[in-house]
């Protein structure tokens, strides 16, 4: 039987139809974390599990994008070749700052409050009790946007007196580049003492890496508002919804691997608290 010239074929054509939407949904998630706040060197290792079970979840690949450092992260989300992160609170606004993300959940630690604190640390074998014996001794930041391993303890610094000047209080500063990075120079003593915060410590102790003898605790800080989750997306697009259920539900076994007892929703007014940190860090440094 002969088909009229130009006649589509129309059983090929309904099963094009019918493909379209598998082909269209056949997209990937690409994450991301900022390596000082996700754990360092082992970040990927940490929340491939997270990865797997929202793969499964949502039935589209969650891949992990790798990237050096805060800046990395950021420009990748600004630039949307990620869509969704792990963030600390000061990189969030920080972030938030730079182009318009969507705060999607904040972290709740393994004792249920959604915040952390942030900690000094000394090696055991050294005589120090406080910050002030911790003159000439050499001193350990995580990186420059991390909340508890430089923005909190510093304002802490500007606000003593006399005020201390880290680079002429210690005999030596550094930044580390993780807080695992930080507490293991300090179990090695490599630093004398360690900006840090009692959730990457306590992972560290449940992991076995480092036990309590291998350091001492001479300063906390009041509750840091928890680590967020953010995305490109807003929250009226479907992909935003469909990554904000799956998280907001994820199951005991993904939460333990991660070291924290899952997320729920948060507000960006939440994070005023670290915009006025930050404001009096620069009115301190700057201050006659």
């Amino acid at each position: 039987m002969r088909h009229l010239p130009g006649k589509p074929n129309v059983k090929i054509f309904w099963l094009l139809l019918l493909l379209f939407p598998l082909v269209t949904c056949a997209y990937d998630f690409k994450f991301g974390i900022v390596p000082s706040e996700g754990g360092g060197s082992n970040i990927k290792e940490k929340f491939t599990p997270f990865m797997e079970y929202l793969s499964g979840q949502i039935k589209h690949k969650v891949l992990f994008f790798p990237v050096s450092d805060y800046a990395g992260v950021v420009t990748a989300l600004c630039n949307g070749n990620i869509d969704f992160a792990y963030l600390g609170p000061k990189s969030y606004v920080e972030a938030q700052k730079k182009c318009n993300i969507s705060l999607m959940a904040k972290e709740v630690n393994i004792q249920g409050f959604s915040g952390y604190t942030g900690l000094i640390i000394a090696r055991s074998d050294l005589p120090i009790t406080s910050i002030q014996e911790g003159k000439n001794h050499t001193f350990a930041f995580t990186g420059p946007n991390s909340t508890s391993g430089h923005l909190v303890p510093s304002i802490s610094f500007l606000k003593s007196n006399p005020v201390i000047v880290p680079q002429k209080f210690f005999k030596e500063v550094k930044f580390s580049g993780s807080h695992a990075a930080s507490i293991l120079s300090i179990k090695n003593k490599t630093v004398d003492l360690a900006a840090t915060n009692n959730v990457d410590l306590r992972n560290l102790l449940g992991s076995g890496k480092i036990q309590k003898s291998d350091y001492k605790i001479i300063w906390e800080s009041d509750l840091i508002p928890g680590a967020v989750i953010v995305s490109r997306y807003k929250p009226q697009d479907q992909e935003f919804k469909m990554l904000e259920k799956t998280i907001l539900n994820l199951p005991s076994f993904v939460t333990s691997l991660l070291g924290n007892r899952g997320f729920v929703k948060a507000n960006d007014s939440e994070y005023d608290i670290i915009r006025y940190l930050m404001s009096v860090k620069k009115r301190l440094e700057y201050r006659p």
